[in-house]
């Protein structure tokens, strides 16, 4: 058993998008400890103007959307006629691949939003196949015991023989919601970039205290060790590296500039989709 160490810690920044909506942000297209994730949104708010607008029709092409919500709903609807709506504790996924299109609403539950979107980047042998989507609510993402401090819901991957609903991402991962209060270690594939963001409380790594808002790096090994120093969430988020040269422009994620450029003319000419 080797534990990983913590390498880095980068806070989340206050930003907007869509229409208007209030999000903290952890961005790294060009960082390669993020590999294969590109972005991570956190939607929290106990007042409505903070994302009345929500997010109106868009195109994306190239990546992975996982959008899950602790606290409120979070209605999808897309080009394919895919409607899904979660509630509180679900995840939905969705898969852009040469082209989608389409609207996201949050919606508070009792006054209160909190959730997340995670982009994933998508293999360039994988960026030009048929878009999908699948939602998975509360009840269909099983709870692993940690020990008796700690529990991970588990959204994908596998861990101590249980598996999450997402089975069939483009990349091998692990994600789910951690809760604990206290110590816990869990397995993670010595293969896999291994990265937390910690929504709620405080906890220590490697004699390091960590406040909420923040992303954590993890180095090489195969078990993740941490202590709660208060009661406190994390997102896990662990995956297979892909390696690949990443090309960004607002919603399209591919390989070079020169198909960045193929996408906005695809949309422009109404054809992204096709």
């Amino acid at each position: 058993m080797t534990t990983r160490k913590l390498m880095a810690v980068r806070a989340s920044q206050p930003t907007s998008d869509g229409d208007g909506v209030k999000i903290r942000r952890v961005a790294g297209f060009q960082d390669a400890r993020m590999d294969p994730f590109l972005m991570l949104d956190e939607l929290k708010g106990d007042d409505s103007k903070d994302y009345v607008g929500g997010f109106p029709p868009h195109p994306h092409r190239g990546i992975e959307t996982l959008t899950i919500m602790l606290k409120g709903h979070f209605r999808h609807q897309d080009h394919l006629g895919n409607v899904g709506e979660l509630r509180d504790g679900g995840a939905q996924w969705m898969s852009a691949g040469r082209g989608v299109i389409h609207s996201e609403m949050p919606m508070m539950t009792d006054g209160q939003l909190h959730g997340f979107q995670l982009w994933i980047n998508l293999p360039a042998a994988k960026k030009m196949q048929p878009a999908d989507y699948r939602d998975f609510q509360s009840e269909s993402i099983p709870t692993v015991a940690l020990g008796d401090n700690a529990q991970l819901r588990l959204i994908s991957g596998e861990l101590n023989g249980q598996s999450g609903p997402l089975t069939k991402p483009a990349v091998p991962m692990l994600v789910g919601e951690l809760t604990l209060d206290g110590r816990v270690a869990l397995p993670v594939p010595g293969d896999y970039h291994l990265m937390a963001y910690l929504y709620q409380g405080r906890v220590r790594v490697d004699d390091q205290e960590v406040a909420a808002g923040q992303m954590l790096h993890f180095g090489d090994g195969d078990t993740l060790a941490l202590e709660a120093l208060e009661p406190s969430g994390l997102l896990l988020l662990a995956g297979q590296p892909i390696r690949e040269p990443v090309a960004h422009w607002g919603p399209f994620v591919m390989n070079t500039m020169a198909e960045i450029d193929q996408a906005i003319a695809d949309y422009q000419a109404g054809r992204l989709t096709d």
